[in-house]
């Protein structure tokens, strides 16, 4: 009781300390929600972004109406901004972290790419080779639709084969039967369901 009684009876240590530092808590919160749900929204997972809105909606307000009530509040102010920079960057590590949904790689080497190919077939990975034409000549362009979890390891492998490849990746919003049996969606099986569109 004294403890509570240090916090709430003491207005100074309310104000300039408690109180910036619950914005910032707040802050942090609500703006990892929405990074995260833009994230969700931009990779098509239209049942948990609303979700997520609501309760990002939610802490916002309670943040802003205690900034309100505290305008004179310098501190408020700050705590309000930094919360807000620091749960964005938070959002993006967390995403990265989980690696959510499948991308494209196209890979364009500038040598023979039959083992490579080989390997990556051996691996069961879908695999499509073009013929095309670069800037130095006939090449074969290699195409494969993967879990952004497996990226690094796939990445690795084209620099073990082919060092000199362009590699370039972009997200995938929509695949057929072929998906890629491993990622985010596999491991946690209890938010499968909302993660579908």
């Amino acid at each position: 009781m004294e403890l509570l009684n240090i916090f709430t009876g003491n207005d100074w240590v309310y104000n300039w300390v408690i109180l910036p530092l619950l914005i910032v808590i707040a802050r942090i919160s609500d703006q990892t929600i929405g990074t995260l749900r833009l994230i969700f929204l931009a990779k098509g997972h239209k049942r948990l972004a609303p979700v997520l809105g609501f309760f990002e909606v939610i802490i916002w307000l309670l943040v802003i109406s205690q900034i309100i009530q505290n305008l004179n509040n310098v501190l408020c102010f700050i705590a309000y901004g930094l919360g807000f920079a620091l749960g964005n960057y938070l959002g993006l590590v967390i995403e990265e972290k989980l690696s959510l949904g499948n991308v494209i790689i196209r890979v364009i080497p500038r040598s023979d790419s039959e083992e490579l190919v080989s390997y990556l077939k051996s691996l069961q990975y879908h695999v499509t080779a073009v013929d095309t034409v670069s800037a130095t000549g006939k090449v074969k362009m290699i195409f494969s639709v993967i879990s952004r979890k497996d990226l690094k390891n796939i990445t690795e492998i084209i620099q073990k084969f082919n060092p000199d490849s362009f590699i370039s990746v972009e997200d995938v919003k929509v695949i057929g039967e072929s998906e890629p049996k491993t990622g985010f969606q596999q491991k946690f099986r209890f938010f499968r369901g909302m993660l579908k569109k």
